[in-house]
């Protein structure tokens, strides 16, 4: 019944949303609603809700681990890869009514082995998300973290 109101919800995986494209990461528009989160490097524009510090990793490494992490994501699914700008697209269903979220991730490079990621994480339905959208963006974004032996 959902699907037949909001037809991505009927849909799987990718299917029912619209092709990715590439996004200029710089030129994001936010809409005015509260269902969005972005984290990103200090500085940028539009300020991001979180900041991100660089990573002792090369852009290519960091872009590679976060394409491993990222797809062992539960009920997340790859719509879209631009490996020349190493950025990334992924739409992430919710567990019970199965609404879509954008999730876009766009790794760059501060020095030879240092980098910096961007992560866009937005609602394609609704106004409120309930948090949702920066649960995960926090999460994704502790994942990434070399993780501390003990």
């Amino acid at each position: 019944m959902i699907g037949f109101l909001l037809p991505a919800c009927g849909a799987e995986g990718i299917a029912g949303l619209p092709a990715p494209t590439l996004i200029d990461m710089t030129r994001i528009e936010r809409p005015a609603t509260p269902n969005t989160f972005l984290a990103g490097p200090a500085g940028m524009t539009p300020a991001p809700d979180a900041v991100v510090p660089p990573m002792k990793l090369p852009a290519s490494a960091l872009f590679d681990k976060a394409r491993v992490v990222f797809a062992q994501q539960p009920r997340t699914y790859l719509a879209a890869a631009f490996p020349d700008r190493r950025q990334l697209d992924y739409v992430v269903r919710s567990k019970v009514l199965n609404f879509p979220d954008l999730v876009t991730v766009q790794v760059d490079a501060v020095g030879p082995d240092l980098s910096t990621v961007t992560i866009w994480s937005r609602s394609v339905y609704g106004r409120s998300d309930f948090g949702v959208n920066r649960a995960r963006g926090e999460a994704w974004l502790a994942a990434l973290q070399p993780s501390k032996e003990r």
